[in-house]
């Protein structure tokens, strides 16, 4: 059998290729047919190429059915896609391009000129543009150079082992570290997510996620083409869009602040979510009032799971099953998850310590990092994730914070996340962060950042009282700063960093 993941999810195509595969917000169609012609046009023009084997294709690309078909053809040709967030500038980019060393780059046309400059200094043979509707004149267009090429093409044989992909980590300390994803990590992943979240004939996706990102790509886009569901294809998330195509959906995957947004929306009510199954929350924390508040509007429970680029999804609350709030659930089936102390002993039921995994999912290393990859990896072959975490006694996983986020403020572990769900209570307050900055006399101090809700009167002393009442005194922050809004990055996760940089001094 060809192990190529391409093949996998064109077995899963609809029996009629002329049923509608995705349908865009300006209510364009794609039928399966579209897909398998226009991924085999794009697989022949990089077969033309004449690239080694093994060759990375970057692409940053503005999101739109032909980018989805990039990566696609991508796999299906048996070379290695690398997708690049469209936020990042010429210093990142000269970073990633120069440590993957992809033979193609494929950029948005408004991008080509200094991302040509860039790859082709860095020995990148072929840079093409992805014009975000139809190919155009530009003779740079990838589309426009393969739309003369065979619209058949046999996917190319590959090995369960193979690389489908490099995912780079989002770089929060260090320098960002390329996940390599093989053709079984994510074929097995999507397998078992179809049938956790009960994916079902008649199921419509509707997407708004970015594709750069594991949630977007390999969890929504996946589960659609793992069940040959139509997509509703959002260029971005918008709140009145979304909620204009909720009727004609079924599934919906979404970041926190996506579900933030759609309960300020009026338009946001239970009869607009009244044919939805499945509503899916990831790639950043839920707050308990967001969970609640959901619910009560919707009366649906918001599913959440929790997954990394090196290992795709891990654990999940159950379809039909409790779903506890405040935990991503119990470990999806084929995956082994541990909570361990610093000595490598197994953490007692509820006992707090370093969250590591073993799994089918789990990625084959970091690209050009033998010793960073040997150094993530425990003897017996468990990935150390670097969260913090801990198990209850029915096996759900609750996360308490990044290892590199803990604090040690005069001899004491203090672990964000207890310290934010205090804060995230008081009165007036719409959320919060935790951080150590450094501290003469504890070696680090325990500093919140705050985010109050309109009309708040709260201030520095008044919310350091209230929580001297209600944690130990070594947890309560020496700072408290206001500001109005955390910084995030786009896929919703505050950026620590960020804060540490701001309040450190």
């Amino acid at each position: 059998m060809n192990a190529n993941l391409y093949s996998l999810f064109r077995s899963r195509f609809p029996q009629d290729l002329d049923d509608c595969w995705l349908e865009t917000e300006d209510a364009q169609y794609y039928s399966w047919r579209d897909l398998e012609r226009g991924t085999a046009k794009i697989a022949n023009l990089l077969t033309s190429l004449n690239l080694p084997a093994g060759s990375r294709i970057a692409a940053q690309v503005e999101k739109s059915p032909e980018a989805l078909m990039l990566y696609l053809a991508t796999v299906r040709a048996g070379f290695v896609y690398l997708p690049l967030n469209t936020a990042y500038q010429s210093s990142e980019m000269r970073y990633f391009i120069e440590d993957a060393s992809p033979a193609v780059v494929v950029c948005s046309p408004k991008n080509f000129g200094w991302v040509t400059q860039i790859a082709f200094k860095a020995g990148t043979q072929h840079v093409f543009t992805l014009d975000e509707a139809h190919a155009g004149r530009n003779s740079g267009s990838l589309l426009s150079r393969a739309v003369h090429h065979a619209d058949t093409f046999e996917t190319v044989q590959r090995e369960g082992d193979d690389l489908a992909a490099i995912l780079y980590t989002s770089g929060t300390t260090g320098r960002s570290k390329g996940a390599m994803l093989t053709h079984h990590n994510l074929a097995s992943n999507i397998r078992v997510l179809h049938e956790a979240w009960e994916w079902r004939t008649g199921d419509v996706l509707l997407h708004a996620l970015p594709l750069f990102h594991i949630h977007g790509l390999f969890v929504a886009a996946h589960g659609a083409l793992m069940n040959g569901s139509k997509m509703i294809f959002l260029n971005k998330f918008d709140s009145s869009t979304v909620i204009r195509h909720l009727p004609r959906s079924t599934v919906f995957m979404g970041v926190p602040t996506y579900y933030v947004r759609l309960l300020s929306d009026p338009a946001f009510t239970r009869d607009v979510c009244q044919h939805m199954r499945l509503f899916v929350s990831g790639s950043a924390p839920l707050l308990a009032e967001t969970f609640s508040a959901f619910m009560q509007t919707t009366g649906h429970t918001l599913l959440e799971r929790y997954g990394m680029s090196e290992t795709a999804m891990l654990t999940s609350n159950p379809y039909a099953g409790k779903r506890k709030l405040g935990t991503v659930g119990p470990a999806l089936p084929g995956v082994s998850v541990r909570v361990t102390r610093s000595d490598g002993h197994v953490c007692a039921v509820d006992e707090i310590g370093d969250i590591q995994v073993r799994g089918p999912n789990v990625f084959k290393g970091y690209w050009q990092m033998p010793e960073k990859t040997a150094e993530e990896f425990t003897a017996d072959g468990y990935f150390k994730t670097g969260d913090v975490g801990q198990l209850d006694s029915e096996g759900y996983l609750s996360i308490v914070g990044r290892s590199k986020d803990l604090i040690i403020s005069g001899g004491y572990n203090v672990y964000p996340k207890e310290i934010e769900s205090v804060i995230d209570e008081l009165p007036g307050v719409l959320e919060s962060a935790v951080i150590g900055v450094p501290h003469a006399d504890f070696g680090e101090a325990v500093t919140a950042v705050v985010v109050l809700r309109p009309g708040a009167e709260l201030n520095e002393a008044g919310i350091i009282h209230a929580l001297k009442n209600q944690i130990a005194n070594f947890k309560v922050p020496k700072r408290v700063h206001v500001i109005s809004e955390l910084p995030r990055n786009t896929m919703g996760k505050v950026q620590k960093n960020n804060l540490r940089d701001q309040f450190g001094k």
